[in-house]
This record gives C-alpha cells, structure tokens and sequence, in this order.
C-alpha cells in the first residue's frame, strides 16, 4: 500500500511538472516589443471607464506600468509615488496609465484604499491615472510583462515610456521584490523629450540642467572645425566628446 501512495505520489508530481513547463514553454514564445518598435494597441476596463490604447492619448507621450498585484506593499507604495508626481507628468505632456492581471472591482477597491492612507506622513493624493485590467492577460502578453520563472499568472514590474508617434522609447524591468524609482523613470523621460528636442545626448548620471553631450564630429578636421567658431555653449573634452549648455 504504501508503494501505491508513493508511486500515486511520484506521478502527480510528474503530472504538474510536465504541465509546468509546458505552461513556461507558451510564455516563452512571447517576445517584449523592443525600443523602436510601435507599441501595441489594446482596448481595456480601467477604472477610469473604457481605454483605447494608444488612441485616447493621440499627441502625448506615456508611460504604461505594469504591477503584479492589487493590494499588495510594494505595489502601493509605487503607486502613491507615481499619484505624488501627477503633476510633474502633466507638465511634461505625459499620460500614465497602470496595468495588472487583477480584475476591476478589484483595482476600484485598491485605488479607494490607497486614497486613505497617509504615506510618508503626507495623505495620498487622489489618483486619477487609469488601473487597468488584464484579467485576460492579452495585455500582458503583447508587452512581454509576463515573465514565466517570476510568475505565469502575475505580471512583473514593468514600464515602456512611449513617444507621440507611438514608438518604444525605453523599457525598464523590475523584479516583484524591488520597488521602481518614478524619479529615474521620469528623468529618463525628460532626457528623451530633450533629446528630441534639441538634437542632443545625455551623459552618464544626468540630471536636468547639467550639461548635455552633442553627436560626435565624423572626424578630427571637423572637430577642428567646430573649436575655429569658438562657441561659448561648446566645451571639448576629445575630439569626438562635447558637452554643451542647454538653455
């Protein structure tokens, strides 16, 4: 009798290793869309009402987060974060829009929750970016947030900042243990609408107002040839290396 159980025992757990990864064999063949690509498009609840993803947001950058799960520590504490920043986003031109695979009712209860806590000792503002959800995990699965050996059910931390042309501009990726910095996320955005803007690059450990980086000079003639015009917002560290000051 006892071999029975063991035997009963040894294939049940057969069973649910082969169904395991037979589960993360499907997640694998689901590629994250990379930096240039169009960023897909979804409709979806949210507790915003209805959201059609990217048209409701035609001529703004955005940033789509993604969060494991409702009602949980870390997913909280980032949330109050990114309602803390509302305004530093709008003044950017920017829309934020969350994610998870958690239901509606579930998402409307959470954002009512987190309204009433006092974080930080400062009251949460009241949040007024979209919790969508993806019960279905459709969404999920076009952005590759669904990372098989962390979870097959939960969505990792993910965020895709996305342009008005709707292009991938960056993707950041976080395990479920490791709470986002939305101040390097939102400085990543600035260096990227400055960089549009005025055609130039960001050095390591930027911050805005430091001196920026221009394209390198194809050749050391031409380099000499940028130091002849003495501009006085050029600085030359190599030939190939220039920082400059943005106003």
């Amino acid at each position: 009798m006892k071999k029975l159980h063991v035997l009963v025992l040894l294939s049940l757990f057969s069973v649910s290793q082969l169904f395991s990864q037979e589960n993360k064999q499907e997640y694998k063949e689901i590629r994250i869309p990379l930096i240039g690509e169009t960023a897909p498009s979804f409709t979806a609840e949210s507790t915003n009402g209805k959201i059609t993803f990217p048209d409701d947001y035609y001529g703004k950058w955005k940033i789509l987060f993604s969060h494991p799960a409702a009602f949980t520590p870390v997913c909280t504490s980032e949330l109050i974060e990114l309602a803390e920043m509302q305004q530093d986003f709008d003044k950017l031109d920017t829309k934020v829009i969350v994610v998870s695979t958690d239901g509606l009712n579930s998402h409307i209860a959470w954002k009512k929750s987190m309204e009433a806590i006092r974080y930080k000792d400062q009251v949460t503002p009241k949040i007024d970016f979209p919790l969508i959800s993806d019960n279905t995990q459709e969404i999920s699965k076009k952005y590759g947030m669904i990372h098989p050996y962390s979870s097959t059910n939960r969505d990792i931390r993910g965020v895709f900042i996305i342009d008005p042309n709707e292009k991938i501009r960056a993707i950041f990726f976080y395990p479920m243990n490791v709470g986002r910095n939305m101040e390097e996320i939102k400085r990543t955005l600035i260096a990227l609408q400055l960089a549009d803007h005025k055609n130039v690059l960001t050095p390591g450990n930027w911050n805005p107002g430091d001196d920026v980086l221009i394209p390198a000079p194809k050749s050391e003639a031409d380099a000499d040839k940028m130091a002849a015009k003495k501009d006085p917002n050029l600085q030359e560290l190599a030939w190939y290396m220039w920082l400059k000051k943005v106003r």
